[in-house]
């Protein structure tokens, strides 16, 4: 045996044993930073006596050569299965010591050690190579070990500020890129369900990017080495140096676990940490759960400093980086400043007052910008005093709606839970903070799971793919986005409730969360719907999606066309924030099938009827809240389309039932009172001739653009019109008189006491033409087989002042009778289906053929001009 291998294998028993102390004394104590400087030391020693035996007996020596530990073991973070990261750095040439440089490597990788070493001369180490940006960050971590103590002073005190200094723009953005492709490769979020300690957002890596950001600025500006202490901002020091600590100590508990190099925090893991109480010795851990929160706490405060840095430090930024900032600072507003990309409070005492605080992240999700660390600083000041009376009722829903439609709603939001402002306004959504629930499916914590869904339904309008541009045309059309919105943050939060079934504590929280912001009855019941149903549609893609019964079921369970609308985008959005491969191709086409047939079925079984002797839950529920009013609602309701009852709430009903009653004392019955971004005019009275084209046209006289309209009428020939409507020249809401003027005009034209056509003439002289920005084609179609009583007429055309009125006339001039009108209005197009009867029966052929003639001559010419 030579004498090299002698010393291999005392090298060997040495490294074992010294390897084994330090473990024990980790299980013991958990002190990852002392296991970090203990297997530093063992493997220095290692390297001093290879050196001696290989290089050189002095351990100062030879001249010209020098023994450089760099990256992590430069910075005394060897972690126990941590590569070894060497320099072997010569004055001029590297031929020198190339076969000593061999064998002692050669005797590290004998040991079983990873060594990851680089030769370069002096020269070279000053020469930035834009290929491997990391051999120059790795300098900045460099440390002695042995060899020429002039040569490597030399390379630190000479070489090192001269090219951070020459190369600090092209390092920063580098290493900005480099960050930046890491993160997106962890979908640029903390919030994993077993994240990575080293290279997940907010992670080791993440520490060592905020320090060497800082470590490049300042070497810039000094032309030297810094203090390390006065790098990290003052105010999140404190943050940093404990996240530091429990991440140390996290890293090292999974290297000894796994036996490798292995940063995943799997659930296995997750279960012995909480139980070792890993880093958190100090902290209450009842179970795992307890323990990742205290991980995500940590981890949040590393990727919000380096997130921070990544944005505030110049350097980072290409020219045109700083033109689209220098662009953005003109969003300024009298409240809030925007520097460099970053929002500043224009009055530091603003954000006491809840109100501004509220702008402010509206500002936030708007223009899509991150708040800088001076703001966020203020806003953790002003929070103690508003935990004592935060905002709640219409004043904090009137913010929460408009901020949640915005296109970085999610950025917001995070910010908000991040700050802890978003569970003090909203309680309910406390017990999700960061909560793993285990799925084998699911990646990210339930909060980032719900800030991920808005996110997803956001992006569809930026997206370039086929399926996800169907879906954004579905979300621009609806009515209030916000309750989607809304509904997603809410659908998950029964998850912090023990138990098999989530969804029932999500409708208890949705129940106090609809109290807290005060939302209107209708407004609240759709929320409640949406949460209590949002995995209806994606259970109902399981099955055969063309399965007639499959959408039958499905479309009566859903009811209402626009909660069809949410649900789809709902189940999108959901699935889609489960995991990136969650919503595949197929997926989303299933689910836009499914959609469709439904969307057609409740279009085409419009006209099914109530029938009051019928075991109905819905009437069951109406009869039990007024039990006196129960022959007065079965008269009303008797005959009536059963899409009625899947339209109106109780209230509606109720309400609609006493005006009916009322018909035969007056008998025009209207009802009209302004509902979010338009008014909503109900009338009930007897059947007769005209009356839908009537009172369309009135309404247009008037300046009202209906936007929405619907018509039924039960056995009995009352009818129950609703018509929503915007007012084109706010003269509602200019003159409170004229509310009552509006019906007593509605009232007279609906009793022939005024006339209508004239009254619409008189308008249309007056207005200036519309141009059209798209030219909408008239299509017509007739169906018979979608009713077994009426036909069914499709008119799809440019909407305009008068149009309901000009096509209803020509249907009532037909001699045809409107069972049901469902009037849609999407930006210039109009759809309007009317249920048609004439004498008590469908329509024959030669009675479609001459109304699809009448209606085309009625708007050809139109069209055309």
């Amino acid at each position: 045996m030579n004498s090299a291998s002698i010393s291999s294998s005392g090298l060997r028993e040495l490294y074992a044993t010294e390897s084994a102390r330090i473990q024990e004394e980790f299980s013991a104590t958990g002190n990852g930073n002392a296991a970090l400087s203990g297997r530093t030391a063992v493997v220095e020693a290692i390297l001093l006596r290879l050196w001696n035996e290989f290089i050189s007996t002095d351990s100062a020596g030879p001249t010209g050569f020098t023994l450089v530990a760099t990256g992590g073991f430069g910075r005394g973070w060897l972690f126990p299965h941590s590569d070894i990261d060497l320099l072997f750095l010569h004055e001029t040439t590297e031929d020198a010591y190339k076969d000593p440089i061999r064998r002692f490597s050669q005797e590290i990788w004998d040991l079983r050690l990873k060594l990851s070493p680089a030769t370069r001369t002096l020269a070279e180490c000053e020469r930035f190579d834009p290929n491997n940006v990391e051999f120059a960050i790795s300098l900045l971590d460099c440390r002695y070990l042995a060899g020429d103590r002039d040569l490597y002073s030399q390379l630190r005190e000479k070489v090192i500020p001269r090219l951070v200094s020459r190369e600090c723009q092209s390092l920063i953005q580098n290493l900005g890129e480099i960050t930046r492709a890491r993160h997106q490769k962890f979908g640029n979020t903390v919030f994993h369900l077993e994240p990575n300690v080293k290279d997940g957002p907010g992670g080791l890596r993440d520490y060592n990017v905020t320090y060497w950001l800082a470590l490049i600025s300042a070497m810039e500006k000094l032309r030297s080495w810094p203090d390390p202490k006065t790098l990290l901002p003052v105010s999140s020091r404190r943050a940093l140096d404990a996240a530091l600590e429990f991440l140390v100590s996290t890293r090292c508990f999974l290297h000894f676990r796994h036996g490798r190099h292995d940063n995943s925090l799997t659930w296995e893991a997750q279960d012995e940490a909480a139980v070792r109480k890993i880093g958190a010795a100090e902290v209450e851990i009842a179970n795992a759960a307890d323990w990742m929160r205290v991980y995500f706490g940590h981890a949040r405060a590393v990727h919000r400093v380096s997130a921070q840095l990544l944005e505030e430090i110049p350097a980072a930024w290409s020219s045109v980086y700083r033109q689209f900032q220098s662009w953005r600072s003109r969003v300024s507003t009298p409240d809030f400043s925007v520097v460099d990309g970053l929002i500043f409070v224009q009055k530091p005492d603003s954000l006491q007052n809840p109100e501004t605080l509220l702008r402010l992240f509206h500002f936030m999700a708007e223009q899509g910008l991150k708040l800088s660390t001076t703001t966020e600083y203020k806003i953790e000041q002003v929070l103690p005093a508003l935990a004592s009376t935060p905002p709640r009722g219409a004043e904090l829903w009137l913010y929460l709606q408009e901020t949640l439609c915005q296109p970085h709603a999610a950025d917001a939001l995070r910010a908000m839970n991040a700050l802890r402002l978003l569970p003090l306004l909203l309680p309910e959504l406390k017990g999700i903070e960061a909560l793993v629930v285990r799925d084998f499916y699911h990646r990210y914590t339930v909060d980032e799971h719900s800030f991920l869904a808005i996110e997803n339904l956001h992006r569809l309008r930026d997206s370039k793919t086929e399926w996800d541009r169907r879906f954004a045309e579905l979300l621009d059309e609806l009515e209030q986005p916000e309750l989607l919105h809304l509904s997603l943050l809410l659908h998950d939060s029964g998850k912090a409730i023990p138990g098999d079934n989530h969804v029932e504590g999500s409708l208890q929280f949705t129940d106090s969360c609809a109290d807290r912001l005060d939302l209107e009855p209708v407004d609240r019941e759709t929320v409640r719907y949406l949460v209590g149903g949002h995995l209806d549609m994606s259970a109902a893609t399981r099955r055969d999606v063309f399965d007639p019964n499959n959408v039958k079921a499905f479309a009566e369970k859903v009811g209402v066309p626009e909660r069809l609308k949410m649900l789809c985008l709902m189940t999108y959005a959901d699935i889609k924030a489960v995991n990136p491969e969650a919503m595949t191709a197929w997926k989303a086409d299933n689910l836009w099938q499914l959609y469709i047939a439904a969307a057609n079925y409740l279009s085409r079984s419009a006209d099914e009827r109530v029938h009051t002797d019928n075991n109905d839950s819905t009437l069951a529920h109406l009869r039990s809240l007024a039990p006196v009013a129960g022959k007065k609602i079965n008269n009303f309701l008797e005959g009536l389309p059963q899409r009625y009852l899947r339209m109106h709430g109780v209230s509606d009903v109720l309400a609609h039932a006493e005006m009916a009653a009322q018909v035969g004392k007056d008998s025009v019955q209207l009802s009209l009172k302004q509902v979010r971004h338009w008014y909503e005019l109900t009338l009930i009275t007897t059947d007769r001739p005209f009356l839908f084209a009537t009172v369309s046209g009135a309404l247009a006289a008037w300046g009202m653009n209906i936007v929405k309209a619907n018509a039924f009428s039960n056995s009995a020939g009352v009818v129950v019109d609703t018509f929503f409507f915007t007012d084109r020249f706010r003269t509602l809401e200019l003159n409170l008189q004229e509310w009552e003027r509006l019906k007593q005009s509605l009232a007279a034209v609906i009793s022939g006491k005024a006339d209508v056509a004239r009254m619409l003439q008189d308008r249309m002289r007056s207005e200036k033409k519309i141009s059209t920005k798209v030219k909408i084609s008239t299509q017509i179609e007739f169906d018979d087989g979608c009713s077994s009583h009426s036909t069914l007429l499709q008119v799809i055309t440019q909407d305009r002042p008068g149009l309901l009125y000009q096509m209803c006339s020509q249907v009532s001039k037909q001699g045809c009778n409107i069972e049901i009108a469902l009037i849609e209005t999407e930006g210039q197009m109009a759809i309007d289906v009317l249920y048609l009867t004439a004498n008590g029966a469908k329509l024959d052929a030669n009675r479609q053929t001459s109304l699809a003639q009448s209606l085309h001559e009625e708007f050809l010419p139109k069209v055309i001009g």
